[in-house]
């Protein structure tokens, strides 16, 4: 073998390594990190994702056990307050009839001894019934405030608590303001039904005028003012706010009360062992205003019940449930935004006041 064999390498002797490029390292970690920046983006999306879909979930099962709870109460309220009300009035009403067929000269013997006999039967069962009604109306009033008023304001801000005398309308002020049951009745305005644009004067103005314009037709309240200023050791005005269940219960049972005491010589005259048939009519006039005014407690127990049916029929739309939008991520926070069609229950902050 030459020298020149000798020297040349042979195909199984190894090359060297090629040397690595300076600073491969800080290459190997950022191309290691981005996989894990994507992968810790993913999953964070992921969780997100889940999290959103749980609270909602959750949430919508809160709202429709919020719901039938709010409903089942209402609902309890509503005949409550309506069975015991309608049942003393019904009385009311079948006494006084009783009392004025046995005064009427134009009836018969007959059906005079049968109005006097029947007001004897009915006059225990009434006192009972207004006695329970008395004992339980401030009861009744306050739990049309809990489960009628408040469980239709879906605005209630969380955040906003008034005080406990807040509203300062009870019995004794009706009583000290001498409130006028035969003139103040219930009234609605729906709105954006074209209501009067007539300023309303403040609490302060309204007893300073006269009493005709304390009542706008045009509005769902009236600024009642002391007929008495010594008796109610005030002059400032009162509202009444007939789109509050509370408000037509005090007043309905104020008035009722009114009329019961009204009713004291019809109640004398049933509760007499033998009443005397011959006993000489009571001016018409005033058996006429007697009657006007069980009408017109009527008309009071009915437009209660149109604002209850009314405030149970809003809750039962504000609780429907919702469409598909409001499933969509991000979708519900935005329209949050603009009215409460996917969140009919407002949520307490993460901060809140104390």
């Amino acid at each position: 073998m030459s020298q020149d064999d000798a020297a040349r390498p042979t195909s199984d002797a190894k090359a060297p390594p090629p040397s690595e490029p300076p600073l491969s390292w800080l290459a190997k970690f950022d191309r290691g990190f981005t996989l894990v920046k994507s992968l810790s983006l993913v999953t964070m999306l992921g969780s997100l994702l889940v999290g959103y879909f749980q609270y909602l979930n959750s949430y919508q099962e809160k709202v429709s056990a919020q719901a039938k709870e709010n409903m089942l109460a209402a609902a309890k309220t509503f005949d409550d307050i309506s069975t015991k009300f309608s049942l003393v009035q019904a009385l009311q009403q079948q006494l006084f009839s009783d009392y004025s067929a046995a005064l009427d000269d134009r009836a018969d013997a007959n059906e005079r001894t049968l109005a006097v006999n029947n007001a004897q039967d009915i006059l225990k069962v009434y006192e009972t019934a207004q006695l329970a009604l008395f004992e339980t109306g401030e009861l009744l009033a306050r739990n049309a405030e809990i489960y009628i008023d408040w469980a239709s304001n879906f605005r209630d801000n969380p955040l906003v608590r008034l005080g406990p005398n807040s509203d300062p309308l009870d019995q004794s002020l009706l009583r000290a303001y001498d409130f006028d049951c035969d003139h103040h009745l219930p009234q609605f305005m729906p709105s954006g039904g074209g209501a009067s644009t007539t300023p309303r004067i403040t609490a302060e103005d309204a007893c300073s005028i006269h009493a005709q314009y304390n009542l706008d037709p045009a509005y769902s309240y009236v600024d009642v003012c002391p007929k008495n200023r010594e008796k109610a050791g005030t002059n400032d005005s009162v509202t009444i706010h007939w789109f509050s269940a509370k408000h037509q219960v005090l007043v309905m049972h104020y008035c009722l009360r009114n009329l019961h005491e009204r009713l004291a010589p019809v109640r004398y005259w049933a509760s007499q062992p033998e009443a005397k048939l011959a006993r000489k009519p009571s001016p018409q006039v005033d058996r006429d205003r007697i009657q006007a005014a069980i009408d017109l407690q009527a008309k009071r127990l009915n437009a209660f019940m149109t604002l209850a049916t009314y405030q149970m029929d809003w809750i039962r739309e504000s609780y429907r449930p919702d469409s598909f939008a409001c499933h969509v991520p991000v979708v519900t926070s935005v329209v949050g935004f603009f009215n409460d069609a996917c969140t009919p229950i407002k949520t307490t902050p993460i901060i809140k006041a104390r």
